[in-house]
């Protein structure tokens, strides 16, 4: 089966593309990255922090099934409601460095939306070593749940 997120990445690039189309208004999907307790849900994480405006921060937690918890923290740059995110994202405790991202969100009809995410790594390997990892499945699987949570609040 086809996976609806799409990633793009040029061989020997630190950046790569991500991009979604869902069958949701804009405003629904910008929600479930501004809403803390829908993004717990689509996330399968705890959201300690989330201070969704210019210069605030955030930090998530997530447990595994051994019961070792890992954080996710960063700093959101730029947050304009319904057009763009832009913010850092680092994973704690791990040898992956901090990237930065760009969220763009987009209106493609009244009911479906797009999201865009460019995302830009420390150096090429870096980039190259988080895509060695269930990235790809990861990713859509999460838009998935997105996709289905958010949903149902319409």
């Amino acid at each position: 089966m086809e996976q609806k997120t799409k990633i793009h990445a040029e061989d020997g690039k630190q950046e790569l593309t991500i991009t979604r189309v869902f069958d949701l208004p804009l405003d629904l999907l910008f929600k479930a990255y501004e809403d803390a307790e829908i993004v717990e849900q689509w996330m399968g994480t705890k959201v300690l922090k989330l201070e969704n405006k210019s210069h605030g921060s955030y930090r998530f937690e997530t447990t595994d099934h051994k019961g070792n918890k890992y954080g996710f923290n960063g700093t959101i740059h730029e947050f304009v409601p319904n057009r763009k995110i832009i913010r850092t994202f680092e994973m704690e405790n791990t040898p992956y460095s901090v990237q930065l991202e760009f969220l763009e969100f987009e209106a493609l009809t009244e009911e479906t939306s797009q999201l865009t995410m460019h995302v830009v790594y420390r150096t090429a390997a870096h980039r190259d070593q988080v895509l060695k990892l269930p990235f790809a499945q990861g990713i859509n699987m999460a838009h998935n749940r997105l996709q289905d949570i958010v949903h149902k609040l319409k």
